[in-house]
């Protein structure tokens, strides 16, 4: 293998460029970033960024010393691999040969009909615009009391503005935690000044306002949409790769085309749909610490070397002045064994299967989620009675 290209400069591909010297790659290596700048952290576009603490998040990464060519502006438009190994990467800059290829390509977000301005947050250059409205007095109306969502209220109830947040469910975050928990975050918007309005869907963005399908209307002076993402695999259309919500690969993090793993072509970051022996299903998991981790076993992988990705999957969020973290999966079949006083200033919740812990949410209680991914990394049981005592230290909750 002589020359890798790795396409996308967001943190993923930075790391897997980093990776990839770390365990030996001597050859020739790019790096084709669709965005002009050099790679840099997105989590804090909601949070320092949008506060004005900073304007510059760039990863420190040294490309000179790295050896590695960074065609910074640089699209991705398609991809024909060869059946004998490597391929082409088409480019708006041109065609580029490759023996091995990383893809890390990312996701974009999802917009709403409309033809009003909608603000989405996924790079600097949005941070930057989103926050020029962020002003005393702006009406601000944000679609999706997600994480994005709960953060960016977060920042313009801080500013002063008149912040009005609409979601479609019952309940804030209730697709990832469940109606019951989702339902005590509530309170939160309320403590902040930000009215939280339930139930409500969407019809269009429009000029000056949200129309909602009941016929309503919500006037806002800047409207951010927050109601997720999609992998960006567009550019894949006709290469064979196999996607499926993301590009497909194995524990491996091997791309399949035609169903059958390729070695000399990884994914990795926000568009790669793994599987994860630990769960016994395809993951796809938009979140900073996969991007900033699968990288290695992408590299080791492309150079031959035994690996596989098969993480506790884990995320924080930081809201109306709290801390919450999540790591884990669970579905609705999970036991659930609350931690504390919900309605307290620190909290966390756990789910079991059995007496193995699924998942764990936390609320300012950062001790109860490092035990916690450690006892799930280990597949240790928990002993429930135990686990519900806030005052026993998770790691203590284990079955001797």
């Amino acid at each position: 293998m002589e020359r890798v290209i790795v396409v996308g400069g967001g943190l993923a591909g930075v790391r897997a460029v980093e990776a990839l010297r770390a365990r030996g790659f001597e050859g020739a290596l790019t790096l084709v970033a669709g965005e002009p700048h050099r790679p840099y952290d997105r989590p804090p576009l909601s949070k320092a960024v949008l506060a004005g603490d900073t304007d510059d998040t760039t990863v420190a990464a040294d490309f000179g010393a790295l050896r590695c060519e960074a065609l910074l502006g640089v699209r991705a438009t398609g991809l024909t691999p060869s059946p004998d190994g490597g391929g082409t990467l088409a480019t708006d800059g041109g065609a580029l040969p490759f023996d091995g290829l990383v893809i890390a390509t990312g996701a974009a977000p999802v917009t709403l009909p409309g033809d009003g301005r909608q603000h989405v947050l996924r790079t600097i250059e949005d941070a930057r615009a989103l926050r020029a409205g962020l002003v005393p007095g702006a009406r601000v109306v944000i679609v999706g009391a997600g994480w994005i969502g709960a953060e960016v209220a977060t920042a313009a109830a801080t500013k002063g503005c008149a912040v009005t947040v609409v979601e479609a469910g019952d309940t804030p975050l209730a697709s990832v935690l469940g109606p019951e928990v989702g339902a005590r975050t509530a309170a939160w918007y309320a403590e902040a000044g930000v009215e939280l309005r339930t139930g409500v869907t969407v019809a269009a963005v429009g000029p000056g306002g949200l129309a909602l399908a009941d016929g309503g209307r919500i006037d806002a002076d800047v409207v951010l949409t927050g109601v997720g993402v999609r992998p960006s695999t567009g550019w894949l259309d006709g290469s064979g790769v196999d996607v499926e919500r993301g590009v497909v690969t194995d524990a491996a993090l091997r791309v399949s085309i035609g169903g059958a793993a390729r070695s000399d072509i990884v994914a990795v970051g926000d568009c790669a749909a793994w599987w994860s022996g630990r769960y016994g299903r395809r993951l796809l998991v938009e979140h900073w610490d996969t991007a900033l981790n699968a990288p290695d076993t992408a590299a080791a992988t492309l150079l031959g070397q035994d690996a596989a990705y098969d993480a506790v999957p884990y995320f924080w969020s930081e809201q109306f002045g709290r801390m919450v973290q999540y790591a884990g999966l669970h579905d609705a079949g999970s036991r659930r064994i609350d931690r504390g006083d919900p309605g307290g200033p620190s909290w966390s919740v756990a789910w079991l299967t059995g007496d193995r812990l699924d998942a764990i949410l936390t609320v300012d209680r950062p001790r109860d989620l490092v035990q916690a991914k450690r006892v799930m990394a280990s597949g240790t049981p928990v002993d429930a009675a135990a686990l519900a005592d806030p005052a026993v230290p998770v790691r203590e909750a284990v079955l001797k």
